[in-house]
């Protein structure tokens, strides 16, 4: 009875993964939501489902629970977007908010991330525990152009054409975090030369080349003009200035 119910429920799941993959069929979507033109006005209404998590700046949070998405190129956070739904990233607390309810097609994918991309930046993030000057900075600082510059770039700012991720800004904890799970194959969608650059990286390595990373200044008409600045877009009506 047990090994029955046991064989239907896999097969359940199989079939649900199958049906998710066709209903959003991966790199076309992704395609056809880079074509579009974003409506930011349409984008912020379904960021409002977004900010509850990532906090209506866009800016995650120290601990790394939630990344930095502000400032993020569109296009990779489509092609994340898409992953989850189709199952080729696991994230079960995105995974919900990926559905056909708050991203019906493909303009609205194209919209919610064309807004996300104009947010600005916060001035203070998550960073690691070592300095310039330290050793272990220049340790990793020479780790990262060693093995990461290539696609991330010189100051960490990615590719938006060829969509590698902006890590400039993003919180220490977090990258720590998704760079073991890349390494360990937890990261489905995660580029195959990456992994295989990074497969020998040790936790300590790990740390002393994110340090890095979470220590590149970013550029300033990135940043929101201080720490205090909350997003105009929602701040309630009779405050908004006109």
């Amino acid at each position: 009875m047990h090994k029955t119910l046991l064989m239907l429920a896999l097969a359940g799941s199989l079939l649900l993964s199958s049906a998710f993959s066709i209903a959003w069929d991966g790199i076309p979507f992704v395609d056809e939501a880079l074509e579009l033109e974003p409506d930011l006005e349409r984008g912020r209404m379904i960021f409002d489902v977004c900010s509850a998590c990532h906090g209506t700046e866009g800016w995650g949070t120290h601990s790394g629970l939630f990344p930095q998405i502000a400032g993020q190129h569109r296009g990779v956070i489509i092609k994340q977007l898409n992953d989850i739904r189709a199952l080729n990233r696991d994230n079960p607390t995105m995974y919900p908010f990926t559905l056909a309810k708050w991203l019906p097609d493909a303009q609205a994918l194209a919209d919610v991330t064309g807004y996300i991309e104009t947010l600005p930046m916060t001035p203070d993030h998550g960073k690691g525990p070592w300095r310039e000057g330290w050793p272990e900075y220049e340790i990793g600082k020479r780790m990262y152009q060693e093995h990461c510059v290539d696609c991330h770039g010189e100051r960490g700012e990615g590719d938006r054409k060829k969509h590698h991720p902006r890590i400039q800004g993003q919180h220490y904890r977090y990258m720590v975090r998704q760079f073991e799970w890349i390494r360990d194959g937890r990261r489905r969608n995660a580029d195959r030369q990456m992994v295989k650059q990074i497969h020998g990286f040790s936790h300590h390595e790990v740390q002393l080349v994110i340090n890095y990373v979470s220590h590149i200044p970013l550029p300033e008409e990135d940043l929101a003009p201080s720490v205090h600045w909350r997003n105009p877009d929602f701040r309630p009506p009779f405050l908004r200035q006109r």
